[in-house]
C-alpha cells in the first residue's frame, strides 16, 4: 500500500478532503470538536500566505484522495534567532496506519522545513495519548520540559 502513496503540498482544491481528515482528528482529541466551517476557514488561511505555514498531504494514487495530512505553522523564535514551526493536525485514516505512511509524511514535512531553514518543530498532543507519544518519539521528537498554558478568546 505504501508504494501507491505520494506526498505533496496541499492546495485549495484539497480543502474538502482535509476538512474530512480534521473531522477524524478532532473527534478523537479531548480539547477540540469538529466544526467544518471553521476548519475550512483555517485551512484556507494557512494556504493563503506562504509564511503562515504549509500543509502536506499523503495521497492514495488509486483513489486520488488525500488519506493523511500534517500542518507546519511558522513563526519567529527570538531565542533561536530564526524561523520555527509548530506541527499541527497530524492525521491519517485508520486503514492506512501502521505501515510507515505517517512517518513518511512527517519526514516529508521535515525535509521541506529544513529547506526553509526552520530551526525547530514543536508539537502538542493529548497528555494521555500514549500511542501518539510513541509515534512522535519514533520520528525524532522528544518531550519538552515546557508546560502549555492557553488563553482562549
Amino acid at each position: 500500500m505504501n508504494n501507491n502513496i505520494i506526498y505533496r503540498k496541499a492546495v485549495n482544491d484539497d480543502i474538502p478532503e482535509m476538512v474530512e481528515l480534521l473531522n477524524i482528528l478532532f473527534s478523537q482529541e479531548e480539547e477540540f470538536i469538529p466544526q467544518p466551517e471553521k476548519q475550512e476557514h483555517g485551512l484556507a488561511l494557512i494556504l493563503s500566505e506562504d509564511f503562515n505555514g504549509d500543509i502536506f498531504i499523503a495521497v492514495d494514487q488509486a483513489s486520488g484522495k488525500p488519506i493523511g495530512m500534517v500542518s507546519l505553522l511558522y513563526s519567529v523564535s527570538t531565542a533561536l534567532g530564526g524561523i520555527v514551526a509548530t506541527l499541527e493536525d497530524m492525521v491519517l485514516r485508520s486503514e492506512y496506519r501502521a505501515n510507515g505512511i505517517g512517518s513518511r509524511l512527517i519526514e516529508y514535512a521535515s525535509e521541506i522545513a529544513l529547506k526553509k531553514d526552520v530551526l525547530r518543530i514543536t508539537l502538542l498532543t493529548d497528555k494521555n495519548n500514549f500511542s501518539a507519544h510513541a509515534f512522535y518519539n519514533k520520528n525524532g521528537f522528544s518531550m519538552s520540559e515546557m508546560v502549555v498554558f492557553r488563553r482562549i478568546f
